[in-house]
């Protein structure tokens, strides 16, 4: 069963009434983040029973030492992951002597918790009923900057119920923090110093190995009621790596009590590793110049001017608005392209899981996002990322044996090395390579910037085509060329032979860096002089691109009319996903990883990753007849399947199945599909959720530098719309069963294709 206590909001995430079972989901359910660092849900005060504690600061990571039984050659020496930082949202509450514990209480009562999507913030609220008798009634809101996105904000409020009480608030940093997956029990943080004033802590810690210096810092205000109280600590207690700062108040029955924290982040990577404090410290005087209310205001109006682009409406369905809303507000929090060093992990801000790290699914699903909601600098920030780590990708086709420029991309990286240390992945998901190259189709395409090839893509694209060149090897049984030893998008096959969407990655790649070389001789001289200056790259090279490409080996079934997923999938017992007892879901909970190798399900869209990337390279007809087979043996226990098997079911007029395919994407977390919430959010998949709606309900594609649409509705709604920036124009789209209105903002037309009649848009 689904989890269902997630109450239906279309602007907030709801939680009402304490369960302790729920925590550490509702963590990442309500997590924040601004970019730049991001948290858990977890709460201020004191929690004795499970939770999974999490801040995060982004581009901050540490290589933990692998950990494998047999080393082989090639591997990976650590495994990046971002890292458990200080954390500075700490809030001890001792209430008439006794610690506030929600765990450890006699009651807790009207317990709610909302994030509010609109106006970037979470509030917190419950009645507690002490072990000493004591009620008392609690409210806590949260927010991290976007406007100073090296701060966050907690206001923190406590009211006596049945009697007077006396509160002690002990805010506190600690740097002395693990993280809830570290392979080999072991501290990242060095503490390096401490200090603190009556009002104000900054505990600067450097990571092993990595050296990243960061200072977390606090500020602390008291109010009783509106008044501000001027409290001296009655307590300090002061570790290396942790400075707790004790300010006790009275208050009498039903008067509310304040503590308001200012607290977060300073790193090395933005500024000098010495003057860390210094910028902590310019950061608090700046937010407490503008006071709680102004900074809560400028929190708003930020979120404000992001959801003016970004929204999209659902009339008629508030669990399907709920969850869109979700999606692009999560996306949103982690990243907001204002740092080209940055990326995309999969869990975001929001868990340890995948070690924070960039993985493909940055290029396959989320560019389209970012292209498509923000500047295109935003877009080009994220291709540049890799076009900065071709030397990397470089070293990393070297450790493997390949030669002479030959690049491959990691498979999960944290600066370009590769990082992961599971075979099958590391070595076998070489497919990633080709999503790099397709972004940078995705994006010429989209954008119509022709700068960006010449200036930086064709490297990266020379780099990925001599790798394709020598993974692939002549079969002279076959008189073409084949790919072994590989995994596909569909991790429950493992070392196959000739996965298909990866042979036809491979050909694509090695035909489009073929014609990028052409065009740019053709087209820009000096560009190719440099670049063929620096790669040596040459036609008779280019020719063998082509020669390899062109042979390229894909296995396919006379029978049943299909691409095969790989060589061997019809030798499996092809029993279909609906013939499965439910009780064996998920397989990757309930079965041995042999016995999921030898199944025929896949874990997430393969064969039909191929469609959606290269639709105009089939017929309707084709796609019906795959998705028809592949579809029942897909089990989706890969967050990004439901949005592809979406966008294609719209695209086949199955609209049931297209809404139920979202509404799974776009509910992934918030309903918990696959069980496993509690370790962080599905953050790069959500980009996937937005893409169901924008190309699969309305039928968005770019062709010949125009936009086309084919828009569609499910029977559950009334309406929908959404807007697009697209090559500076932006487009509003709102879809109704009664038929499409286009909304032009700016002072140029733009020619659009709807339902195959060309048509222009006029301004307004």
């Amino acid at each position: 069963m689904n989890q269902d206590y997630i109450q239906p909001d279309a602007w907030s995430i709801i939680e009402e009434g304490f369960d302790k079972d729920r925590v550490k989901s509702s963590e990442s359910l309500f997590s924040l983040g601004n970019g730049a660092m991001g948290q858990r849900a977890n709460f201020e005060e004191h929690y004795s029973g499970p939770t999974f504690q999490g801040n995060y600061i982004a581009g901050v990571y540490y290589p933990d030492k692998t950990r494998v039984g047999w080393w082989k050659n090639g591997y990976p020496e650590y495994f990046a992951k971002v890292l458990n930082a200080p954390d500075w949202t700490g809030i001890d509450v001792e209430i008439n002597g006794e610690r506030l514990d929600l765990a450890a209480c006699a009651e807790v009562r009207a317990f709610r918790r909302e994030l509010h999507m609109k106006e970037g913030w979470y509030h917190r609220s419950f009645e507690a009923v002490l072990q000493n008798g004591t009620e008392v009634r609690v409210e806590a809101r949260r927010f991290l900057s976007l406007d100073s996105d090296e701060l966050g904000v907690i206001k923190y409020e406590v009211t006596p119920l049945n009697r007077e009480a006396v509160i002690v608030f002990s805010p506190y940093v600690d740097a002395g923090i693990t993280n809830e997956d570290a392979n080999w029990d072991e501290k990242f943080w060095e503490p390096i110093e401490t200090r603190h004033s009556s009002r104000e802590a900054f505990v600067v810690a450097r990571t092993y190995k990595t050296h990243f210096k960061v200072a977390a810092f606090m500020h602390n205000t008291l109010f009783r009621d509106a008044e501000e109280v001027c409290a001296e600590p009655v307590r300090t207690q002061v570790r290396e790596d942790k400075v707790c700062l004790s300010y006790e108040i009275a208050a009498g029955r039903g008067e509310r009590v304040t503590l308001q924290k200012l607290g977060g982040y300073t790193v090395s990577t933005n500024h000098e590793g010495d003057k860390l404090v210094a910028a902590a410290q310019e950061v608090v005087e700046a937010a407490v110049k503008k006071g709680y209310d102004a900074l809560l205001q400028a929190q708003k109006k930020a979120w404000a001017e992001i959801w003016e682009m970004a929204d999209i409406t659902i009339e008629g369905d508030v669990k399907a608005q709920q969850g869109i809303r979700f999606n692009i507000f999560q996306l949103n929090q982690t990243y907001l392209g204002k740092d080209a060093r940055l990326n995309i992990g999969p869990k975001g801000f929001t868990g340890e899981k995948y070690g924070g790290s960039t993985y493909w699914d940055t290029e396959a699903y989320c560019l389209p996002f970012y292209m498509a909601t923000k500047n295109q600098q935003v877009a080009r920030n994220l291709l540049a990322y890799r076009y900065h780590q071709l030397d990397k990708a470089i070293e990393n086709a070297e450790k493997l044996g390949f030669t002479g420029g030959a690049a491959l991309y990691p498979m999960v990286t944290m600066n370009g090395e590769e990082c992961h240390n599971e075979w099958e992945i590391t070595f076998e998901e070489i497919h990633r390579n080709g999503a790099i190259a397709y972004a940078i189709y995705n994006y010429t395409r989209y954008t119509g910037d022709d700068s960006y090839i010449p200036e930086k893509g064709l490297e990266v694209l020379i780099g990925i085509a001599r790798f394709w060149k020598q993974r692939a090897t002549y079969s002279t049984a076959k008189n073409k060329y084949v790919i072994l030893g590989v995994t596909g998008p569909n991790e429950y096959e493992n070392n196959v032979n000739n996965n298909w969407y990866t042979n036809y990655m491979a050909s694509w790649c090695l035909e489009y860096a073929a014609a990028q070389v052409y065009r740019v001789k053709e087209q820009s001289a000096p560009d190719y002089t440099r670049v063929a200056e620096k790669t040596g790259v040459n036609d008779a090279e280019v020719l063998q691109w082509k020669e390899t490409a062109g042979a390229m080996y894909f296995p396919y079934s006379e029978t049943h009319g299909v691409n095969l997923q790989q060589d061997g999938f019809l030798d499996k017992e092809l029993v279909k996903v609906c013939d499965l007892d439910s009780s064996q879901r998920p397989l990757n909970q309930k079965w041995s990883w042999d016995r999921i190798l030898r199944s025929p399900y896949i874990k997430q869209a393969d064969v039909l990753q191929g469609f959606y990337f290269f639709e105009d390279h089939f017929t309707r007809e084709e796609l019906e007849r795959h998705f028809d087979f592949y579809e029942p043996f897909t089990v989706h226990e890969s967050s990004l399947s439901p949005c592809v098997h979406s966008i294609q079911a719209a695209l086949l007029d199955r609209m049931e199945q297209a809404y139920a395919f979202y509404l799974r994407t776009s509910r992934l977390d918030l309903d918990d599909y696959n069980r496993e919430v509690a370790e962080g959010c599905h953050i790069t998949s959500m980009a996937g959720t937005w893409m169901s709606i924008v190309e699969g309900f309305g039928g968005m594609r770019v062709k010949d530098n125009t936009l086309y649409f084919t828009p569609k509705i499910p029977a559950q709604w009334k309406s929908y719309s959404f807007k697009i920036n697209f090559r500076g124009q932006v487009l509003k789209i709102h879809v109704k069963a009664s038929g499409t209105e286009f909304t032009l903002e700016g002072d140029t037309p733009l020619e659009v294709v709807v339902n195959g009649n060309r048509t222009k848009i006029m301004p307004g």
